[in-house]
């Protein structure tokens, strides 16, 4: 064999040495249908054991009875705020409705009958008509009509603060019922350590979830009932004091049109 010969076979061997065997296939390539398997796989979630569902369908009857009271304090909170706000935005509708057509009228008894049956206004009105037609005694008629006129006043002041006090209630003492249910679930997660023998998580953490949801519950029950009560309070005032200023001008209209 001739040197030319053998620096051909030299060559040939190392080609081979370098491209590997033929059949073989790079390693990246038989990764790839796991990574893909595995990025495919449905995620899968798990389930919360120490939410409020858990508290409603794992609670006993003190706590049961503590999400029963914030329930019927929150009702009653909204159903209240949503009345008084109807009521208040009727009334002053109603006393627009008075300065447009009350004070045009050509006498008392026409405008009586402008106001319509249902008008807060027209009741102050026909107070005062009825104090001016009395004799008052030791009073004078003045007098008669202004005590006349602020009773009507006060009444409808009175009928219009009805129900206004349970959102101050509410906001008082929501957040102590909600302590109880909080106290009451502390004191299970202590007696759950306790039976147990040691004080592992899954002992303590499900009573102490309990304590932390009625602390929520209790804010979020008085929060709005607080808000509530001061927002429909200054519409109160604001709605009284048109009474009053209604009152006042038809107490002079009444003593002027008498002389």
């Amino acid at each position: 064999m001739n040197a030319k010969t053998l620096t051909i076979a030299s060559a040939f061997v190392a080609f081979l040495m370098i491209s590997g065997p033929v059949g073989a296939q790079p390693a990246p390539d038989s990764a790839a249908p796991a990574a893909t398997a595995s990025i495919a796989a449905p995620t899968t979630q798990i389930k919360n054991p120490y939410g409020f569902g858990a508290l409603v369908a794992n609670g006993d009857w003190v706590s049961h009875s503590v999400l029963g009271i914030l329930a019927i304090m929150s009702f009653g909170s909204w159903f209240i705020f949503v009345t008084k706000m109807w009521e208040q935005s009727r009334l002053m509708n109603q006393s627009k409705l008075t300065e447009k057509k009350f004070w045009s009228a050509a006498s008392i008894e026409e405008g009586i009958d402008r106001l319509g049956k249902n008008n807060a206004f027209r009741n102050v009105v026909e107070r005062g008509q009825q104090a001016m037609a009395r004799q008052g005694g030791m009073l004078s008629q003045a007098d008669w009509v202004q005590m006349s006129l602020n009773r009507a006043v006060e009444e409808e002041n009175a009928r219009l603060g009805g129900g206004i006090s349970f959102l101050a209630s509410v906001g008082s003492t929501a957040p102590f019922v909600g302590l109880f249910g909080t106290v009451w679930g502390i004191l299970s997660a202590l007696t759950a350590i306790g039976v147990a023998g040691q004080a592992s998580i899954d002992k303590g953490a499900g009573p102490v979830g309990e304590a932390l949801i009625m602390t929520a519950l209790g804010l979020a029950v008085a929060v709005p009932a607080v808000l509530c009560y001061n927002f429909l309070v200054r519409r109160n005032k604001v709605i009284s004091e048109k009474f009053r200023s209604f009152a006042s001008d038809l107490q002079t209209y009444l003593l002027s049109s008498k002389r």
